[in-house]
């Protein structure tokens, strides 16, 4: 196992945007995404990384962007960096594995989040009025059940700190009402997709969030990072029971850890020990070879 990578070094380039696990280079030929080993919780970037998890998400971000390929329009140019600009060879032992060549976009300024069970914010909004995103549901659900049927509540994009949950109303003032309507048939037939198969895998998907971008001809394209374990709520189905909170694959360890402490949750974060990194490594790990049914190449 190598160590995690937390920081990233191009000589040349600079990253346009800097992200709590990701960087954003702008070339001519696109962007340049690289994901690095850091991990962050309660807003905070964690000192120590968890190795190997970059190469994790990127690895199945690509494998989802290929098995949608057929039916909707993506960024993904190449996730092969024999194939990326020659400047950037000399980093290909770096790159390898975790970084995408993926075309230029107009990022639209909403999360589109799809979700087909109650948990999280949507539980608590829930809870407390019987309604998520300006949407009322029926009353009698329970923390984590099964939506009758999956719903689109929208959030506003955050540079940092949390995305804000929105009604659907606010959403079409932000981008209008033809392409709102686009955005909430596409996530959520995206979402049903993809909750269909994982759950052939022994996987429930009870939630996800996707982006999209307008391309240099006006075209609608889903980007970013999709259905990962750090843009999705992934919990085994045999270890599913409604009125209690799933285990998830995720960063749940370190979220457990991190609350067992005194910790403020402010900057500076505590360095994870040894045990709480590997059990977190382990869960991406699970995740991706459940998926897909083969490891990543680490």
């Amino acid at each position: 196992m190598s160590p995690a990578l937390t920081t990233l070094h191009l000589d040349g380039l600079i990253p346009v945007r800097s992200g709590k696990v990701r960087e954003l280079y702008d070339l001519e030929e696109g962007y340049l995404i690289v994901a690095t080993d850091r991990i962050s919780a309660f807003d905070c970037i964690l000192p120590n990384g968890i190795p190997d998890k970059g190469k994790i998400l990127t690895q199945l971000s690509a494998w989802w962007f290929s098995r949608f390929g057929s039916e909707i329009n993506h960024h993904v140019l190449s996730t092969d960096v024999r194939e990326f600009p020659a400047r950037l060879a000399p980093y290909q032992s770096l790159l390898e594995g975790r970084s995408m060549l993926v075309r230029k976009t107009k990022v639209l300024p909403v999360e589109c989040v799809a979700r087909g069970y109650l948990i999280g914010s949507g539980w608590k909004e829930y809870a407390a009025g019987g309604s998520v995103c300006g949407l009322t549901l029926r009353p009698g659900y329970q923390l984590a059940d099964r939506l009758d049927q999956p719903i689109f509540t929208p959030a506003t994009k955050a540079d940092e700190g949390h995305d804000e949950n929105i009604t659907y109303e606010r959403m079409v003032e932000i981008v209008g009402s033809a392409l709102a309507a686009e955005l909430k048939a596409t996530t959520l037939a995206l979402y049903r997709k993809a909750a269909d198969y994982a759950q052939t895998r022994g996987i429930l998907l009870a939630d996800t969030k996707f982006e999209f971008g307008i391309d240099a001809q006006g075209q609608l394209r889903l980007i970013d990072e999709i259905l990962t374990p750090d843009s999705s709520r992934y919990w085994p189905a045999d270890h599913y029971q409604p009125g209690s909170s799933p285990a998830s694959y995720d960063k749940q360890f370190v979220r457990d850890y991190l609350e067992s402490l005194t910790w403020d949750k402010q900057p500076p974060a505590p360095i994870l020990p040894e045990t709480v990194v590997l059990q977190t490594r382990n869960k991406y790990l699970e995740a991706f070879e459940r998926l897909t049914g083969k490891p990543p190449e680490l």
